[in-house]
C-alpha cells in the first residue's frame, strides 16, 4: 500500500500534494467507481473540510490528481518535416495514455467527463485545448510552409490524426504501438500534402 508524501523535517504537510497523491493511490487499487472523499481523507490524512475547500466534488479531485501527473511535454519539435514532427508527439501521447497506471484512469476521467459538465468544461479547457492549440500552431506552420494543402480545414485535420488514436485508446483494449501512428499518419498525409 502507497502512503501519503511525508512532509519535509520540520514543516507543514502539503496537503494539496498528499490529498493528490492519496486520490492516484486510491484510484489505481480500487478504481475509479469506488474513490470516495471519505477514503482520499483518511489516505492523506487530512479532514473532509480541506477537500471540500479546495475541490466542489470527487470528480474535481481526480480531475487534478491526474492531471498533475499527466502534465508532460507534449510540444512539438518542429525539424521542418511536418510528418516527422507530429509522429514524435503523437508518438508521445500514445505512450503516455498508454502506460497502464494512468491509461485506465484517464479513460475513467472521459467517462466522467460525459455525465458531468463542470468535468467536462475543466478537462477541455485544462487539457484538451492547450493540446489542440499547439497542434493547430504546427499545422499552420506547416501550411505556411507548402507543407500541408492551404484549402484544408486545420479542425478537420486535428480530427483526422487524433482520433483514431482516441478511438484506440478508448473502445479497443489493448496496446497500440509505433506502427499503428505511422499507418495513420500515411493514410491521412496521403490527402493532406499539396499538389506537385
Amino acid at each position: 500500500m502507497t502512503t501519503a508524501p511525508q512532509p519535509p523535517p520540520g514543516g507543514r504537510p502539503d496537503r494539496t500534494q498528499a490529498v493528490l497523491q492519496a486520490t492516484l493511490d486510491l484510484a489505481q487499487e480500487v478504481g475509479y467507481a469506488k474513490l470516495s472523499i471519505e477514503a482520499i481523507t483518511a489516505r492523506a490524512g487530512v479532514g473532509k473540510h480541506t477537500v471540500y475547500r479546495r475541490w466542489p466534488s470527487k470528480g474535481h479531485v481526480f480531475l487534478d490528481a491526474l492531471l498533475s501527473k499527466l502534465q508532460t511535454n507534449l510540444g512539438y519539435p518542429d525539424t521542418g518535416d511536418i510528418v516527422a514532427d507530429l509522429r514524435t508527439q503523437m508518438n508521445a501521447a500514445r505512450s503516455l495514455l498508454g502506460e497502464e497506471k494512468f491509461g485506465t484512469l484517464y479513460a475513467a476521467l472521459v467517462g466522467e467527463a460525459q455525465h458531468d459538465p463542470a468535468i467536462a468544461r475543466a478537462l477541455h479547457e485544462r487539457w484538451i485545448e492547450p493540446l489542440t492549440v499547439g497542434t493547430r500552431g504546427r499545422l499552420r506552420k506547416a501550411q505556411e510552409a507548402g507543407q500541408l494543402r492551404s484549402d484544408v480545414d486545420l479542425e478537420v485535420v486535428i480530427a483526422m490524426l487524433y482520433g483514431p488514436l482516441y478511438y484506440r485508446f478508448l473502445l479497443i483494449p489493448g496496446q497500440y504501438d509505433a506502427a499503428f501512428v505511422d499507418a495513420v499518419l500515411e493514410a491521412a498525409f496521403a490527402g493532406l500534402r499539396p499538389p506537385d
